[in-house]
């Protein structure tokens, strides 16, 4: 299928404590992709093996770039660490050359919010790359935690809310489900 590009593109924010933000951002790519587009997915925090991204990679390769960075652990606020700020301001610069590369389409950087709410990213660096964004370019910025700012300029925003989980019962996370 031809690309003909997007002639407007926007900010899209996934955020919430539930589960399904970086499966809907791969909904929207798979999407795009069916309609001849260029996708680009920068992952912050999901270094291993993950299988939604695992499917992309070996199905999606002609079509969707993927960049997996580190940490590949799970961090809560307090544990970040020199290293950790070392590798996702690496990631950042990376997404940030991309997404003004207007090369792609759409550019989903995943686990994003989760990066700022961490400290990770500096909020003011984030907005203004908003502000520089290509306007042909469709920006997706998934993971928990978004700031009111990033939600105050996006365009669309959807919270996935965490009714009940397997998880708090006890049930570890299922590979092919919940990874």
């Amino acid at each position: 299928m031809e690309n003909k590009g997007l002639t407007q593109g926007l900010v899209q924010v996934y955020t919430g404590l539930g589960k399904g933000k970086t499966t809907s951002a791969l909904g929207q790519a798979l999407r795009a992709i069916g309609h001849g587009l260029r996708v680009y997915m920068g992952c912050f925090f999901k270094k291993r093996p993950v299988g939604e991204l695992n499917a992309a990679k070996k199905y999606l390769q002609n079509n969707l770039t993927i960049e997996q960075f580190g940490p590949s652990r799970f961090i809560e606020k307090g544990e970040q660490t020199k290293e950790d700020k070392r590798i996702i301001d690496n990631a950042f610069q990376r997404a940030r050359k991309v997404l003004l590369s207007g090369k792609y389409d759409i550019v989903i950087l995943d686990e994003f919010n989760r990066a700022v709410d961490l400290k990770l990213i500096d909020l003011e660096t984030v907005l203004e790359l908003i502000k520089e964004k290509p306007p042909h370019v469709e920006l997706i910025l998934t993971g928990r935690g978004a700031h009111p700012e990033i939600v105050k300029i996006a365009d669309l925003v959807t919270e996935m809310l965490n009714i009940k989980h397997p998880l708090a019962a006890g049930v570890n996370a299922r590979r092919g489900i919940e990874y």
